[in-house]
């Protein structure tokens, strides 16, 4: 198997767990509130990256990146996995699993608009034409098509899923500026935002008791969507000659995880979540498009 028949393997392995995420908080968010549900996965997510750090012999790294950038590390660790899953999780509580998921697909575009004030970035009017079809898709995914009753589902829910595309972005912004292993940074990241996660859960809900359901979906959220999935994506990106087809490929997540949420949650999927869907997707592949010419 050549090293590009590898990458493709690793992309559709990672986009097929994390096309059973959605599914999986929304289980998740059945027995827990969303703060005992970020603590318990991150703790899950934590404790897996410490023992793939030490069974790669890596653990010594992990202080010293913290100390060659410290203050970016801290403030990598405020945005995720503490604030971009609080807003998630938050999201997913109060909306359908299919309009939660969909959103979050939109963080491409809301990186797009940052870059401008954050990187001083220009926003020619194709980036633009993709922003407007992309946050179109947005607009008919919260209104089930309802464009003029602008009905949606829960307002709170979606500024949260949109202000969680937006500190996804920052994330992603802030951290193409850190050197050094990415699984021992992803590590340090997650070490710096779990005293926010455990005052937070302290401050508004608790940690004890929990179901055993409820403990079991937590620890599947934190095993794969914030560990195995990161790490067969970085394998993919590495192998991969073309990180552009292995990237359209992670693309086939969304609507397979429709898939899982109409079969197993029960969840009737609205056309327009199928419209709204594909806006975005064709929106930020073009805009990707772009970016490489």
């Amino acid at each position: 198997m050549t090293d590009n028949s590898k990458a493709c393997f690793y992309a559709l392995a990672t986009a097929l767990l994390w096309s059973t995420i959605a599914t999986a908080f929304k289980i998740a968010l059945k027995y827990l509130d969303p703060w005992r549900l970020v603590f318990w996965s991150v703790a899950t997510s934590t404790t897996l990256l410490t023992i793939i750090v030490m069974i790669q012999g890596k653990a010594g790294l992990v202080v010293s990146q913290f100390k060659q950038s410290s203050g970016l590390f801290l403030a990598l660790g405020l945005l995720n996995p503490f604030l971009y899953h609080v807003a998630l999780f938050g999201a997913y509580d109060l909306l359908p699993a299919q309009q939660a998921q969909a959103l979050n697909y939109s963080w491409p575009m809301a990186l797009t608009l940052l870059a401008v004030p954050l990187l001083c970035k220009k926003l020619s009017l194709t980036s633009l034409l993709c922003c407007l079809l992309a946050y179109g898709g947005v607009l008919l995914i919260c209104t089930r098509g309802e464009f003029e009753s602008l009905n949606f589902a829960s307002p709170i829910g979606v500024i949260l899923a949109l202000s969680s595309t937006i500190i996804w972005a920052l994330y992603w912004l802030l951290n193409t500026r850190r050197e050094g292993d990415p699984v021992v940074g992803l590590l340090i990241c997650f070490l710096c935002g779990l005293p926010w996660i455990i005052a937070a859960t302290a401050l508004f809900s608790d940690f004890w008791p929990i179901a055993s359901e409820g403990l079991a979906a937590a620890a599947y959220v934190g095993l794969i969507e914030m560990g195995f999935a990161y790490i067969l994506w970085l394998k993919a990106l590495k192998l991969a000659d073309n990180t552009a087809m292995v990237s359209n490929i992670s693309y086939l997540s969304p609507f397979l995880s429709l898939i899982f949420i109409a079969n197993i949650l029960g969840e009737s999927i609205y056309p327009a979540t199928y419209a709204g869907l594909i806006m975005i997707i064709v929106a930020v592949l073009a805009q990707q498009h772009l970016s490489r010419k």
